[in-house]
């Protein structure tokens, strides 16, 4: 199969992720953001990784060397979407930023590139709506940390063809990830039910039912969860999470209503691991 190019918009932690792994599996990709200082971070980040591939055995030397030489790093949106076959938007779930990429995207890229949403909640409809393309738009969610987490949720649009499906769950494939294909709904599946459990963790805090430490032991030694809610939500961000609950709230109604003390955590700055403080303290 001839080398496909893969563009990445967004550097952040779930973008650089995703440009990492389809480097690795093959793919020549170019990662995109605007902030060259963010670019720079997601390469130390994904050098490190690489380093980390190699010593525990995951990697070959050469299989570092030519991935590190198929990834590149890219400050100008044209530049970066030229020539792609498919585009990966993993911006923060806001639609307007959301809206303005995908406008950007469907003027710069090539007629028959494929353009997907890394979305855990958002309408890859509405976002379909942005482009004249909305057949070749699809939500792609991957997990956090991308080259740990196996499941990519294929999203099906109202106007996504089957061949973008076919397309996309290919990719996925040679990026070595099992998917599931979804019809859209508000939250898909997994976001549905991790905004709810991380939500009424909150509650529970809120609440003075246990401490973070007890309530994420409860969970994964109860439920058999690899990590408890607090952990999981330091992971992703707390900002990340807030939007999440406060989209799938105007959706699907009060049950998603967010905990004041999510609010109260991310009004204080405390995002989790990317601002070394959340629930707890990095």
């Amino acid at each position: 199969m001839p080398q496909q190019q893969i563009t990445v918009i967004g550097s952040g932690v779930m973008g650089r992720g995703i440009a990492y792994v389809a480097a690795l599996n093959g793919f020549f990709v170019k990662l995109h953001d605007i902030d060259k200082e963010a670019l720079r971070k997601a390469q130390q980040e994904n050098d490190s990784l690489f380093k980390k591939g190699l010593q525990r055995g995951k990697i070959s030397e050469a299989e570092k060397k030519k991935a590190e030489d198929r990834l590149f790093y890219e400050a100008n949106l044209e530049n970066a979407v030229n020539g792609a076959d498919l585009i990966i938007e993993a911006v923060p779930e806001q639609i307007e930023m959301k809206r303005n990429v995908f406008r950007q995207l469907d003027k710069f890229a090539k007629k028959d590139c494929v353009l997907a949403t890394n979305t855990s909640t958002m309408s890859p409809t509405e976002i379909g709506s942005f482009t004249n393309r909305p057949h070749a738009v699809v939500a792609m969610h991957f997990f956090n940390p991308v080259h740990q987490m196996q499941l990519i949720e294929i999203v099906k649009g109202m106007e996504t063809s089957e061949q973008t499906v076919a397309f996309v769950k290919n990719a996925a494939a040679r990026m070595g990830k099992e998917t599931v294909i979804i019809n859209e709904f508000p939250g898909f599946v997994t976001s549905r039910l991790s905004a709810l459990i991380g939500n009424e963790a909150f509650y529970m805090l809120q609440e003075g039912i246990g401490t973070p430490e007890d309530i994420d032991k409860a969970v994964k030694l109860g439920l058999h969860y690899p990590m408890g809610p607090f952990e999981l939500a330091d992971l992703v961000g707390l900002d990340t999470r807030l939007y999440n609950l406060q989209y799938l709230h105007e959706k699907l109604g009060e049950k998603y209503r967010p905990a004041p003390l999510l609010e109260k955590y991310v009004k204080a700055g405390r995002l989790g691991r990317k601002t070394g403080r959340g629930v707890y303290d990095y």
